[in-house]
């Protein structure tokens, strides 16, 4: 009798790790959504590091009046951009994925930062595990 609920209790753990594994395949996010929670992320992050902190030359501060809206409004661009330079780790319950980009040279001598971005995509979430940036 015992061997028997004993058996029971296996099925039942079975049964929900299944449902559970099955449940992170069925909600991890694709790159479409990396898409989208990049933009956002990277607009927040260059708002900060370009208008916030006025990081632009003096000439471009004069010739852009509103830094953060045109940097809000490149958004599915950045988004666009970061899945373009990001490498997908597919494991089937999550996804890691690695960004970098940046460092290009812009009106002579002004130099865009280097970002490089990890990010775990777990049950229809991101979270960002680490961020570096070098000027």
């Amino acid at each position: 009798m015992a061997e028997r609920g004993t058996r029971q209790l296996w099925c039942a753990i079975a049964a929900l790790t299944v449902v559970a594994v099955g449940g992170l395949v069925v909600t991890n996010p694709g790159k479409r959504e990396f898409e989208d929670f990049a933009g956002h992320r990277l607009s927040a992050l260059l708002d900060e590091e370009l208008c916030q902190r006025s990081a632009m030359p003096l000439l471009l501060q004069l010739v852009i009046q509103n830094c953060s809206e045109m940097v809000r409004a490149q958004q599915q661009t950045l988004g666009q951009v970061a899945r373009d330079h990001s490498r997908r780790l597919n494991l089937g319950v999550a996804s890691l994925y690695t960004t970098q980009f940046g460092g290009q040279q812009l009106l002579g001598q002004w130099k865009l930062p280097q970002y490089r971005i990890t990010t775990l995509a777990l049950a229809g979430q991101f979270v960002v595990l680490q961020t570096s940036s070098q000027p």
